[in-house]
């Protein structure tokens, strides 16, 4: 471990930002699993994406962060897949992103733009899904997430069960 006071700083924002998108995992892991069929075609209103848009967006927002992280900005807006496809591809992107996290690769974009922009957009958006999921009488239990076993590199669609629901 460095002792230069920028690294340390750069490490420890680094992890804080790999437990973010642990977070990410564990929080959109909830609100995907068990959607009822026809769910990522439901709209709430005539202008709303629908969860299947809003998933592909997910995975779009966490290839949009990697690329940054790599130095290489770039956005793509992906198909709409069917809902068991999509959450597949999001949690691809989840352990890409968490893989290049966790190595030595320089960050070309600082954790905190990284968490302020896609990151903190995807946790939103998985709001929506959850929000979305209640709306179509699918509704996902509350949670207090504070007492939720998250950890970094957990990022994949299978997390441990939740500590306490209500």
């Amino acid at each position: 471990m460095s002792s230069k006071p920028e690294e340390k700083k750069e490490n420890s924002a680094r992890q804080l930002l790999r437990h973010a998108v642990a977070t990410l995992a564990y929080r959109s892991g909830k609100a995907i699993r068990g959607a009822p069929d026809g769910f990522a075609d439901f709209k709430a209103s005539e202008k709303t994406r629908t969860p299947g848009q809003i998933l592909a967006h997910l995975g779009d927002l966490i290839d949009w962060a990697l690329s940054m992280a790599k130095g290489k900005q770039e956005w793509h807006d992906s198909p709409v897949l069917s809902w068991d496809e999509g959450a597949k591809r999001f949690f691809v992107t989840l352990k890409s992103i968490d893989d290049y996290l966790a190595s030595d690769a320089p960050l070309h974009a600082s954790a905190e733009r990284l968490f302020q922009g896609p990151v903190a957009d995807a946790l939103t958006h998985v709001g929506q899904i959850a929000m979305l999921r209640g709306i179509a009488g699918s509704s996902i239990r509350a949670e207090n997430y504070f007492k939720a076993d998250i950890a970094a590199g957990r990022v994949g669609a299978e997390q441990t069960a939740p500590q306490r629901e209500f």
